[in-house]
């Protein structure tokens, strides 16, 4: 099974922290060179230092805002135009705050579609081209298991991740007889700073403790515990070898089988 990435370029997006950096980590492990894109330039340079290095591999990363999409273009049309070869596209940025759908701001509707849509749009763009001349590209998107079953208290996030679940599925139709495919990772509950927040909200609100609360969690969890970061980086990571070439808009839930659909 042909698992390397060596001389393959990556991008991956929202990678100091959590899944992405996770992904960025399983990439680098395969031979990929990665190019890490977030805010914070020092957790930026702290992550690309930690990334495994082989001979002849080469990380680098870029400062981008999500929540400012004129920005993330300008990040990426510069980057293009000096490292114009690119194979591998990580979509990822963190969700919107929770609460009942019924209360949402219009704003944050918007704030949110474009952090996630609108910058997968766009940088899907950017990079399909190159993808096209290379005979070779993968793009994936960390999405959420909300796409197959929404998530109560999360009404705003459920509905933008369904608008990227389509949007990915029909690219996927448009553009995998260039050799490219598009495929989406869904998380279940997965130790990050995201399922820290929940945690530390539901303990205030039902005057619980922590052991409580993620005993309760996870009763509903076949396997009986949280996700690591790491098992979801491997699985991204997957789908962007040559051995996924002919796995494409598909839903990978990685949430120890809780996701009550197909």
């Amino acid at each position: 099974m042909n698992l390397s990435l060596t001389g393959k370029t990556a991008i991956v997006c929202g990678s100091t922290q959590g899944i992405g950096y996770a992904s960025a980590v399983e990439l680098a492990l395969l031979g990929a060179n990665v190019t890490l894109l977030a805010r914070d330039e020092e957790k930026l340079r702290n992550a690309v230092n930690s990334l495994d290095t082989q001979q002849g591999q080469k990380h680098q990363y870029r400062v981008a805002d999500f929540a400012n999409p004129e920005e993330v273009k300008t990040v990426i049309d510069a980057y293009l135009a000096d490292f114009p070869d690119v194979h591998i596209l990580i979509n990822n940025t963190g969700g919107p705050a929770g609460g009942p759908l019924i209360e949402a701001r219009l704003d944050e509707f918007t704030k949110t579609f474009a952090a996630h849509l609108l910058n997968n749009q766009q940088l899907t763009q950017a990079v399909v081209p190159s993808m096209k001349r290379l005979g070779y590209g993968r793009i994936v998107n960390i999405i959420s298991t909300s796409i197959k079953q929404p998530i109560v208290g999360l009404g705003v996030s459920n509905t933008i991740r369904g608008a990227v679940g389509q949007w990915a599925k029909t690219l996927s139709l448009e553009i995998a007889e260039y050799g490219i495919t598009i495929n989406n990772v869904l998380p279940g509950y997965t130790r990050t700073a995201r399922l820290e927040a929940i945690l530390n909200k539901r303990m205030s609100e039902q005057g619980k403790s922590r052991e409580e609360v993620e005993a309760q969690m996870q009763a509903d969890i076949p396997s009986k515990r949280f996700v690591e970061p790491e098992e979801v980086g491997a699985a991204v990571a997957f789908l962007c070898t040559p051995a996924a070439a002919s796995i494409n808009g598909i839903n990978v839930p990685v949430d120890g089988g809780k996701t009550g659909s197909l």
